[in-house]
């Protein structure tokens, strides 16, 4: 089969050129035709794990709570105090210009929320009307030292020196998103665990379709929306410093970097292709002919994706950029190699010269390209979506480029005349003798720094934190750090963080050692009629009233209730990470602070019952579940805290709440984008372990099958191990944090630099054959293969290097960390692994001219 194959593709490519270049150009033509369709997905889908059960419950706790998407904006007025006629004029103006975008639901400042203590009314006062910044009369010296100092406002609504407010825009909670998604997650679970039924599977297929359209066309509402908000802000900069902050607001700035980056990055590094392959050839053809390949590659790729409706994410972003530097590395193996032949034998025809470079590097080739292949497929144990997808999308690609590549060049040489001058001018193997001389003459030294690295990198990986600033991935100078800045250390903070509480399974007494003379029975219930259910005058205005609550209020509206929640928000306010903390305590705080003491279970039920709805929209329906009997506390962490850990912070808080507050472990529950963060973060140092056993097994396997020898497979994967151990100490000893990004840089590591080894080794091993000299071979494969080698791991370095201008510190990150690991990699390549071929030995001398054997094992076959 494999000699019927090759016989097929032969005459593929030496009979039907032009055929099999049209078969190429349609089909990179059918994929532009998709590349309208191409979309970025920066979604909170993107960003979580495979399977978070906690990402299921963040949606449940946000349909309960209405608790939909937010932007905030911060306001600092440039026309005088914040509290001056003309700055309130301005504020007032941008409030309502906001409040009319499409999707808002409405606008909170400090114009519109009740004022509690301006002057302070008495709690039977409440029912009367409630007192805002915008009621005449109101005393503007008391509301702000009310918005500094009530526990309601307090870091929350006006930064510490009076002049910086925000205007919290809310947005329309999407609750066919969340039905969709529901329901897919839902279908997802039940197939993974019991299995589908054809109507079930059909059904997961139509509401996964119908999911992924609903949140297209709400991304591009969101971007459209964020915009409009952009412009009106725009139209305020003479009188007012305005930032805009908000997770569509970041999604949407992500987006937009990403799709910078892809085209102004993709565009340096196809310039920097072009100058490097004329550095190295010095003719048209050789520019030409690789280039055209790797951007057929990524044409095909990208369009194939798009018409799938496969999206690109923070991670795979760089795909692109991967995808062009794998096929050249192909290409430039294939071209120098028929310059090789052009210059050894220039009485062949083209036709022979181009089967030869084929026959020669077709298994090399195919070998580095099953590694790397291997070494991205690992990355689907990860189990984090946007990596998943990403180790896919270049598993493809590479298949992709390695067909391509052995398809496009000989069948353009087949048609192009055979050129030999110039090709014997390339002496850049002077340049990479000096590594096979340095290999030879400085053996210890080479050891020594190896040895050093390993342990250096040993130490530095133990280093390793996955504990990082989310703030940290974005430029000083941009809109979202600036915006992130203001709001962590101004207005309270940025990371959002809920605690649930459940009602307990017993009750415990509102005072110590007596029962509540107004408190009532929650488990038993009363066979008396309460004297006070039937004539409450304010049952009927009450928001949360039902037929059974008129008998029995909610366990976390009494004394003890709320005594719980009052408890752990004074705990959560006095932690350092945090900014502002609210819960039902809040209001609990200041009803007791009106009724001049405390107030019993009777009390608390009537003032509930009497509270206006402004009262109840901003401090009960938030943090308070009636139908769930739950009860919910929301705070925002410091993101700019530089000693924030967010996992600390999370067990932290459980600690507290069983070890001191006896709450049961089912009672208590945390969710928030900080928990969904936390969770993918504190899946990556597992991720990392699989991913690099799962490469390291992979890839010694497919050495062991093309070298069959255990010797030559360990020699080929130490320099790539020391390679990844230096990137990944290096990480941990500069104090670079694993992340989304950063996680993939050990294996592509590996997988690229794996690459060097192969071609290495199958090329010493053809010039071993011809006198058995190790010595001499390593100087003739230096002088041979390791241009080749030299000018894809120069051409991966400085492309890569260039991404170090980006304004997304991953994107830089990732780009230096590459270049750092194919630097290490490709001195590996051409120092350690010849170094330890010279001294294990791992190769017999010939038995026979052209037929060299493995130590213990002929090669025949190989």
């Amino acid at each position: 089969m494999l000699s019927a194959f090759k016989t097929t593709y032969e005459n593929l490519i030496t009979r039907h050129p032009k055929g099999v270049l049209v078969f190429v150009a349609l089909l990179t033509i059918a994929a532009a035709f998709g590349l309208p369709r191409f979309k970025i997905d920066a979604s909170a889908d993107s960003l979580t794990l495979e399977a978070d059960e906690a990402l299921d419950y963040y949606r449940e706790i946000a349909e309960r709570y209405a608790s939909g998407d937010f932007l905030v904006v911060t306001y600092r007025s440039r026309q005088g105090d914040l509290f001056d006629d003309a700055s309130l004029n301005t504020l007032r103006q941008l409030r309502n210009e906001l409040a009319q975008v499409e999707g808002v639901e409405s606008v909170q400042t400090i114009l519109d929320v009740p004022l509690l203590y301006s002057p302070k009314p008495q709690i039977a006062e409440l029912a009367d009307g409630i007192r805002t910044l915008s009621t005449p009369g109101t005393d503007k010296t008391q509301a702000r030292q009310e918005f500094l100092s009530s526990p309601i406002y307090r870091d929350l609504i006006l930064s510490p020196d009076g002049q910086t407010t925000a205007l919290l825009v809310n947005l329309e909670l999407d609750r066919r998103g969340l039905e969709l998604v529901r329901e897919r997650d839902s279908l997802r679970r039940q197939r993974d665990s019991e299995g589908l039924s054809e109507a079930e599977a059909a059904r997961l297929e139509e509401v996964s379709a119908l999911y992924l359209q609903h949140r297209t066309e709400q991304d591009i509402v969101s971007r459209e929306r964020v915009e409009v908000v952009r412009g009106i802000i725009a139209s305020y900069e003479g009188k007012a410093e305005l930032f805009l902050g908000g997770v569509s607001m970041i999604t949407a700035d992500m987006i937009a970097f990403i799709k910078s980056d892809l085209v102004v990055f993709g565009a340096g590094i196809l310039l920097f292709i072009i100058a490097t392959l004329l550095i190295i050839f010095r003719q048209v053809r050789w520019v030409l002919l690789p280039l055209s390949t790797c951007i057929v590659t990524a044409v095909i790729m990208l369009g194939f994706l798009s018409w799938l409706d496969w999206r690109l994410t923070v991670i795979s972003a760089n795909f692109v950029a991967l995808l062009l530097i794998i096929t050249l590395a192909i290409t430039i193996h294939l071209s120098v190699r028929y310059r090789e032949l052009a210059a050894q034998s220039p009485d062949w025809d083209r036709r022979r010269l181009a089967l030869e470079a084929v026959r020669f590097m077709a298994k090399p080739c195919l070998y580095t390209a099953l590694t790397t292949i291997v070494a991205f497929a690992s990355l689907v144990v990860s189990g984090i979506r946007p990596v998943i997808d990403f180790g896919w999308m270049m598993t493809m690609g590479v298949a992709l480029a390695l067909v391509l590549s052995f398809l496009i060049i000989p069948a353009v040489l087949m048609l192009l005349p055979k050129r030999t001058e110039g090709i014997s001018q390339d002496n850049s193997h002077a340049f990479t003798l000096l590594f096979s001389r340095f290999a030879e003459r400085r053996r210890a030294l080479v050891l020594a720094v190896a040895a050093i690295a390993a342990v250096v990198g040993g130490v530095g990986a133990t280093q390793l934190k996955v504990e990082n600033r989310f703030i940290d991935y974005f430029d000083s100078s941009t809109e979202i750090y600036q915006g992130m800045l203001v709001i962590d250390r101004r207005l309270g903070g940025t990371v959002t963080l809920d605690i649930i509480l459940d009602k307990p399974e017993v009750e415990e007494p509102a005072f110590e050692g007596e029962e509540d003379p107004f408190g009532m029975d929650a488990e038993e219930g009363s066979t008396e009629e309460d004297p006070f259910a039937a004539e409450d005058p304010f049952a009927a205005d009450d928001p949360f009233a039902t037929e059974s609550e008129t008998v029995e209020p909610s366990y976390w509206f009494t004394v003890g209730g709320l005594a719980k929640i009052e408890q752990l928000h004074d705990f959560l306010e006095r932690q350092p990470e945090i900014g502002k903390v609210q819960s039902l305590a809040t209001l609990y705080k200041v009803a007791r602070d009106l009724n001049g003491g405390p107030l019993n279970d009777f009390e608390l039920a009537v003032a509930r019952s009497g509270l206006p709805a402004e009262i109840n929209e901003v401090l009960v329906e938030p943090y308070l579940s009636i139908e769930h009997n739950q009860a919910r506390i929301t705070l925002r962490a410091m993101e700019t805290d530089p000693n924030l850990r967010r996992d600390e912070l999370i067990q932290r808080i459980y600690d507290y709440a069983h070890d001191e507050m006896g709450i049961a472990p089912e009672n208590i529950r945390q969710t928030g984008l900080l928990v969904l963060y936390n969770n993918m973060l504190q899946s990556l140092f597992k991720s990392q372990i699989l991913t690099l056993g799962a490469v390291f097994v992979g890839i010694l396997l497919m050495f062991l099958v093309l070298f069959r020898s255990l010797s030559i497979a360990i020699i080929a994967l130490i320099p790539n191990m020391l390679a990844a151990a230096v990137v990944l100490g290096g990480m941990g000893l500069a104090g670079i944090p694993l992340d989304m990004m950063t996680i993939t840089i050990a294996a592509i590591t590996v997988g690229i630099g794996v690459d060097h080894a192969i071609h290495y080794l199958y090329r010493f091993r053809s010039e071993f054959a011809k006198d058995g000299d190790y010595l001499a071979t390593m100087h003739r494969s230096h002088a041979t293969i390791g241009r080749a080698m030299f000018y894809t791991a120069i051409t991966i370095i400085a492309g890569f290097s260039i991404l170090a201008l980006s304004k997304f510190v991953p994107s830089i990150y990732f780009g230096l960390l590459t270049a750092l690991a194919m630097s290490a990699a490709l001195l590996g390549s051409l120092t350690l692994l010849p170094l330890l071929l010279l001294i294990f030995k791992p190769l017999r001398a010939p038995e026979a001219p052209g037929k060299p054997e493995l130590a213990g094992e002929g090669l025949a076959g190989a």
